[in-house]
């Protein structure tokens, strides 16, 4: 295929199937009452939302510092925060680019090498997905009994176990074949799998790692705080914090299914939602709340701070 139908279609693909979603989702939603909430929406709580968000992009400005100082490079937190918020927007805008345009924003300003900071990317990345598995673990631990009733009532319990263990046992296969790979695909994913546990180790191996899991753990505080504050802006919406987890889990994954999670987040943290039992209308609106509002701060900050970076290193 021709490598520009190829990256159109990359581009074209998941936007169009977040229109999709858009569509499929305010086609089933009475929008008088969406707009209503829109416009009742207890905004202080939506402010406080921000401002914990805002606190998560500047510490994770500040986290990626630790992982670039062993190298030798100490770029300036203010060129970390404004690539940090470029990538954001950048996410927005051409899928999974993001990560590239921050590399490129310290290229360019702090004449650090690509692949050096990008690499570091890849690395925290790897952070971010150990502490969503946290996240995911601590949910089933607390909700384990809600989730095992919700499986068993919509699916055979026998027919589970046998799932699981055929799971279990196709995983150990897996895992074995892996090891022993010495060519073709096995041996691309046992080198991939190798770096990813490098690069987890290697967190452990920097110099203040101990203040880079602080801000890990931080971030993902502020992460579900910006979530939670935003149930209270909708009046008569209660939402237990076992719907919570689950609601800001369903939300973390709609990301990467479509850019920005448009459309698909929504319809992720309201489905989550209504499984505990909460409303569906308010559900829906949180949803649109919370990812408009979102959306919205990322645009701002993320557009603000492309026009800032030419003018903050006038001098480079």
């Amino acid at each position: 295929m021709n490598p520009i139908i190829k990256k159109a279609l990359q581009i074209i693909i998941p936007f169009g199937f977040g229109g999709f979603l858009v569509w499929y989702s305010l086609s089933d939603i009475d929008l008088n009452k969406l707009l209503d909430d829109f416009k009742n929406a207890n905004y202080w709580w939506i402010g406080l939302s921000l401002l914990f968000g805002i606190l998560s992009h500047i510490s994770r400005a500040y986290r990626w510092s630790f992982m670039l100082e062993p190298m030798g490079y100490n770029p300036k937190l203010t060129n970390n925060v404004l690539a940090v918020l470029v990538g954001y927007l950048v996410n927005y805008t051409i899928p999974r680019a993001g990560e590239a345009s921050r590399a490129i924003v310290l290229t360019n300003y702090e004449k650090i090498p690509f692949e050096k900071s990008f690499g570091t990317i890849v690395a925290e990345r790897i952070a971010d997905l150990l502490m969503l598995f946290v996240i995911i673990i601590i949910t089933l631990f607390l909700q384990f009994d809600f989730i095992w009733e919700l499986l068993t009532k919509n699916f055979d319990p026998i027919k589970i176990g046998v799932i699981i263990g055929g799971l279990l046992i196709a995983f150990t296969f897996f895992v074995f074949y892996i090891k022993k790979a010495k060519s073709g695909i096995g041996l691309k994913i046992k080198n991939f799998a190798s770096g990813l546990i490098e690069g987890m180790m290697s967190i452990f191996k920097m110099k203040k790692k101990w203040s880079f899991i602080f801000h890990t753990v931080f971030i993902w505080i502020m992460y579900i705080l910006m979530f939670w504050v935003v149930t209270f802006s909708i009046e008569g919406l209660s939402v237990p914090l076992g719907a919570i987890l689950v609601g800001f889990i369903a939300g973390a994954f709609s990301i990467a299914v479509t850019p920005g999670g448009i459309g698909s987040y929504p319809l992720s943290v309201a489905a989550a939602f209504v499984l505990f039992g909460v409303a569906e209308g308010p559900s829906e609106s949180f949803g649109w709340i919370m990812w408009s509002s979102q959306t919205a701060m990322v645009i701002f900050f993320g557009g603000l701070s492309f026009l800032a970076l030419p003018i903050y290193n006038k001098q480079k």
